[in-house]
């Protein structure tokens, strides 16, 4: 193990990760300042539902499949939730991480078995590379595809590739992969304002404006 493995390590534990929590926390405020300050036009037409039922109807109910479309777009769907929920598995779950968090804000909380974090690692990450391949093949999908689309798949597979390969000692020694991993983590989190991954927070707020939109003229959301 070099000093220069050790500095960087050292590095993207201590004054990265300040930073990047930093950008994320002030990113996050202005962005959700600059959405919000948009404000609604009065709508000035009677509501055919009671305020506020249809939103919180949709946030709920786009959980589910549209009718017919898991049929139209399995990969889409079923790897949106697949990696959705081993992401979050993986994040939440993996006692290093809990470990982390306790270390951070003061409280942890039960973690899962480390071997079944592990197998919901790769099965993400497979998942992760099969929607890439879709994106790529599917004509439609790769026309409206954009830099910051590939981009944000980089950026959320990383973590987990790299977490993987420091577990298993594999490519790297294990400090050196262990910094990149952590690196990962840190250029994740300080994209997520700024890109598309910020529907991490937008999406049930965004849901609830549409329902509750949908749902005062009187029409399905």
């Amino acid at each position: 193990m070099t000093s220069t493995s050790i500095d960087f390590l050292l590095w993207v534990r201590g004054p990265g990760f300040a930073a990047a929590v930093v950008i994320f926390l002030v990113g996050m405020v202005w962005r959700l300042i600059e959405i919000f300050s948009l404000g609604r036009k009065p709508d000035l037409s009677l509501p055919r539902e009671r305020g506020g039922a249809s939103g919180m109807h949709t946030v709920f109910r786009r959980f589910l499949f549209p009718p017919g479309m898991l049929r139209r777009g399995p990969v889409a769907y079923l790897g949106g939730y697949i990696f959705h929920v081993g992401f979050g598995i993986v994040l939440l779950f993996f006692i290093p991480h809990i470990e982390m968090a306790r270390g951070v804000v003061g409280f942890g909380w039960p973690g899962l078995p480390t071997p079944f974090v592990d197998l919901v690692a790769v099965i993400t990450m497979v998942t992760l590379v099969v929607m890439l391949v879709s994106r790529l093949t599917d004509p439609v999908k790769r026309f409206i595809s954009t830099f910051e689309d590939y981009l944000v798949w980089a950026l959320t597979v990383l973590p987990l590739l790299t977490g993987y390969l420091a577990y298993h000692h594999l490519l790297l020694p294990y400090r050196t992969m262990l910094a990149l991993h952590i690196l990962a983590a840190e250029l994740l989190l300080v994209a997520m304002p700024f890109t598309k991954l910020i529907h991490f927070v937008t999406l049930f707020p965004a849901r609830w404006f549409n329902g509750d939109l949908f749902g005062h003229k009187g029409v399905a959301s």
